[in-house]
């Protein structure tokens, strides 16, 4: 840097001086005091440029540091985001809880990793319970299976913080349950919930709803730390890390224990959040400022030889001449040594920085960063060769009209001809009074392929590598869309194959995996090119079938699967299994919505599978076996509602004995449904649909649970009440775990078991006769009574009754009613209660509904009645002492 002139002293006669300066040691001795003065302003001026400059450098290194942190811990929060939408995808069992983690590579990308956990809520008596179920991965983490968050009143907050709000909650800093005691508190937890699959909930309530458990990771911020900072950033700066939102406030990291900041020293502060806490980033200098005495000592050495050398030049001026250029030989050296450390600290940066000329665009300027990931030989390229993308090269004109970029996602391509994605900025700066380019970018492909890959699964079904229901969805409504915009005619086929059930459970599971998986491959070829094919869930696939035209077109479609799907032969471990399918169409109607065209598909495909399998049925409104589907398919709908909302009641009818017998009442429970419109619908409304589809277990299971909860409250006798008779359907019987259920309800609501009657109808104990005769015989050990109820109508032998552990006969109400007028039934209720009695059995007839009718089985010797004539039913209204509740 060139000095400035100095000023022209005023000239002394010659051989005169000032008086007192005559004496040339006094003169020397002035000019040495001088000198040191001016030293000692250079070498303040110096310290004062030197801290500075040291100051940006820190700074800059923390920059450095602050940003990785923050991306460390991003990249936690993103990891356990892909793991929360694979649960919102499909769900996860721990086979695919750890796949998707090694699929991930959690454990490489994320150095500090401790353990990532899964635990679900599990309702017990003394509330619900958390534990931990899956724990990857294992090895060293074996003390966290198990563990019930609930057991940690803080991890606890954060598991139901986390749930209600959908995002992510970090712990403070604690002690990990697989170290040792006296091991550094120097764990973290981080924890987001886990929904079951489909959209991501809305609001807290649905978010409760559909909470499925909590996902959490541990990790260790000073594993953490020594991987993502570099060393020559830990020589440079000491960092401490504090969790103000503790009380009182936690140390969370200390690069350097032990290491207390002067007072005077380069220091800074700032604040991360993240994860719901608060930390204050404090860094300063690690040589508590040596680097600065270090840079001005030869200042200050050279300050005091030059006033000496200042105070010799008074008797030799051609030697202080040569002194006074060596010294600002050294002030240059000095300047041009700042410029270059400078520069290092921009080499530093982890983001590419260049530098370009405007007029020509040539690349003047690459940090270690650019050369490193664009190549060694980027100086002197040109900047818009760097863009893939024509539309972005273009663009950086519009750059030198003073409209910058501000992260702009571009695809870059390197000097070798690699491509990655970058975040980028640029804009035009001046330097030396000509304008540049400076340009900023941050590598974010690893980012980008993360999203991809999270899209693919969300889209897609992982064993088949097809389209899921979702997705399929989406397909089907824009073809929708597209047909009410005038665009051609298609057709929706539903697939269920026919065998599947079986070849899975001789073969395994993986035999029907790798079934599905190559069924997928086959209906895939044959297909053209605009259908589209899909998993719908489990041995059930879709295919959107694209300009048919009409449903001859569709079927020849439907047909070629069906021929391919039927001709193959499925080979599994020297074992060869032949497949079929059945497949229901539904023409795409645009004034239909989804929902009526999924069912309709549905309904087709039952349909097919009633008429013999293996075989093609179109879905037709004017159809009436698919008009009786569809009329059971919304019953199910409704009765699954029902349950949900509770709007079964149980109402109760008398059943009265025709001999003088003592005790108490005697009822039989019936069951009604109250309608959207408060309405009561009589079961033979909507037990044959509950039968089909299944739902009759859940049913019975509420009556009983009701009933028994309730005994003492069903009939206005309360305790005195006798007898319940309580009806089971096939379905119930045939659960093994149902007769347990029921002895745990006798205990907990602490039932005389001799009051319950169980009534199985006569079809059923002759269609499954040694599954219901132990069924029978282990409720009659616990004390409960057996009825065979509907008895007659199937026409049976009477030998079974020998092998049947039954109480009670009833009568069929068909041969009843016509008791006075028909002789057969008259001979037929007589027959049966003959037997009966012979077999210790009472004998019960039902649908008594006049005077005439209850002399006659007086007559014939019947126990007992229920019918109109007797008592209609009535509500089972709620009793206590003192009034109806």
């Amino acid at each position: 840097m060139d000095s400035d002139p100095s000023p022209r002293e005023p000239r002394m006669p010659e051989g005169r001086l000032p008086p007192g300066l005559q004496a040339p040691w006094l003169l020397g001795l002035l000019a040495l005091f001088a000198g040191l003065l001016i030293t000692v302003a250079l070498v303040g001026w110096q310290h004062q440029r030197s801290r500075a400059e040291r100051g940006r450098q820190l700074a800059a290194l923390a920059d450095g540091e602050f940003s990785m942190l923050q991306a460390g811990l991003q990249d936690y929060d993103i990891a356990l985001r892909a793991m929360q939408a694979a649960f919102l995808t499909h769900g996860l069992d721990a086979e695919g809880f750890d796949r998707t983690y090694r699929v991930l590579g959690l454990r490489q990308r994320l150095p500090g990793l401790q353990a990532l956990v899964y635990s679900v809520p599990m309702a017990t008596p003394a509330g619900t319970r958390y534990p931990t179920v899956f724990v990857v991965p294992l090895a060293g983490n074996e003390r966290v299976v198990g563990l019930d968050v609930r057991a940690q009143p803080a991890n606890f907050v954060a598991l139901q913080v986390s749930r209600d709000a959908d995002r992510s909650i970090l712990s403070a800093p604690f002690r990990l349950i697989q170290d040792p005691p006296g091991h550094a508190p120097d764990g973290l937890l981080l924890r987001l919930p886990a929904y079951t699959p489909g959209d991501p909930p809305r609001d807290t309530a649905e978010r409760r709803a559909r909470f499925a458990g909590s996902l959490a990771m541990s990790f260790r911020i000073s594993r953490m730390a020594e991987h993502a900072f570099r060393p020559e950033w830990q020589r440079a700066l000491h960092l401490r890390i504090h969790d103000i939102d503790a009380k009182p406030e936690v140390l969370v990291y200390d690069s350097s224990p032990g290491d207390r900041r002067k007072d005077d020293s380069w220091h800074q502060s700032r604040l991360l959040t993240f994860g719901g806490r608060r930390w204050r980033f404090e860094v300063h200098d690690a040589g508590h400022g040596i680097a600065e005495v270090r840079d001005a000592l030869p200042l200050m050495l050279a300050g005091i030889i030059g006033s000496v050398l200042f105070a010799l030049w008074i008797a030799s001026l051609a030697g202080a001449r040569r002194r006074a250029v060596e010294l600002g030989e050294a002030m240059s050296l000095r300047y041009r040594e700042s410029e270059e450390r400078f520069r290092a600290v921009n080499e530093l940066l982890p983001a590419l920085v260049l530098l370009a000329r405007e007029q020509d665009g040539r690349i003047i300027y690459a940090n270690q960063a650019a050369r490193v990931r664009l190549g060694a030989t980027i100086d002197g390229a040109r900047l818009d060769d760097l863009f893939e993308d024509a539309h972005r090269r273009a663009e950086l004109l519009e750059v030198a009209e003073g409209r910058g970029w501000e992260n702009v996602e571009a695809m870059l391509r390197t000097m070798n001809g690699d491509r990655f994605w970058a975040n980028v900025s640029m804009s035009r700066v001046r330097i030396n009074d000509r304008w540049k380019r400076l340009v900023v970018a941050s590598d974010i492909s690893q980012q980008r392929q993360l999203t991809e890959l999270l899209s693919y699964q969300a889209s897609h079904d992982a064993l088949t590598e097809l389209f899921n229901r979702r997705e399929f969805e989406r397909h089907v409504e824009r073809t929708l869309a597209h047909m009410a915009a005038g665009g051609p005619r298609c057709a929706l086929l539903y697939i269920d194959l026919d065998q599947f059930k079986l070849i899975n459970d001789t073969s395994g599971h993986a035999a029907g995996d790798q079934l599905l998986a190559q069924l997928a491959q086959v209906m895939r070829e044959q297909l053209r090119g605009g259908d589209v094919l899909a998993r719908l869930g489990g041995d059930e696939f879709g295919v959107l079938a694209s300009d048919v035209h009409d449903e001859d077109g569709a079927r020849l479609v439907a047909e070629r699967l069906r021929q391919h799907i039927d001709g193959y032969a499925f080979v599994w471990e020297q074992a060869s299994y032949g497949i079929t399918a059945s497949i229901g169409g539904v023409l795409l109607d645009p004034s239909s919505s989804l929902k009526e065209l999924l069912a309709q598909a549905d309904t087709a495909c039952y349909m097919a599978k009633e008429a013999g399998r293996n075989r093609v049925h179109f879905f037709s409104a004017s159809d009436d076996a698919t008009a009786r589907r569809r009329t059971e398919m919304e019953w199910a709908h409704r009765l699954r509602w029902a349950l949900e909302a509770e709007r079964f009641r149980l109402y109760y009818q008398e059943v009265h004995p025709l001999s003088a017998l003592a005790g108490g009442a005697r009822i039989e429970l019936l069951l009604r449904l109250v309608d959207e419109d408060d309405r009561i619908i009589p079961p033979g409304a909507f037990i044959p649909a509950a039968e089909r589809y299944g739902l009759m277990p859940a049913i019975d299971r509420w009556v009983v649970e009701t009933a028994l909860a309730n005994i003492d409250r069903l009939h206005p006798e309360g305790r005195g009440l006798r007898m319940v008779a309580i009806n089971l359907s096939g379905g119930t019987i045939e659960d093994e775990s149902f007769i347990e259920h029921i002895l745990a309800l006798i205990r907990t609501h602490d039932v005389d078991p001799r009051r319950l009657c169980f009534e199985i109808t006569e079809t059923l104990a002759v269609r499954n006769l040694t599954q219901v005769s132990r069924f029978m015989g282990q409720l009659r050990k616990a004390g409960c009574r057996i009825s065979l109820d509907d008895f007659g109508v199937g026409m049976s032998s009477f030998g079974y009754l020998k092998n049947l552990p039954v109480d009670m006969i009833k009568i069929d109400g068909s041969f009843v009613q016509d008791l006075t007028s028909d002789p057969m039934s008259h001979a037929i209720v007589r027959a049966v209660t003959d037997i009966g009695h012979q077999r210790g059995m009472q004998v019960v007839a039902e649908w008594v509904d006049s005077e005439a009718i209850i002399q006659a089985l007086a007559q014939l010797g019947v126990d007992h009645a229920q019918g109109f004539a007797l008592h209609r039913p009535e509500p089972a209204v709620m009793y206590r002492a003192g009034g109806q509740t």
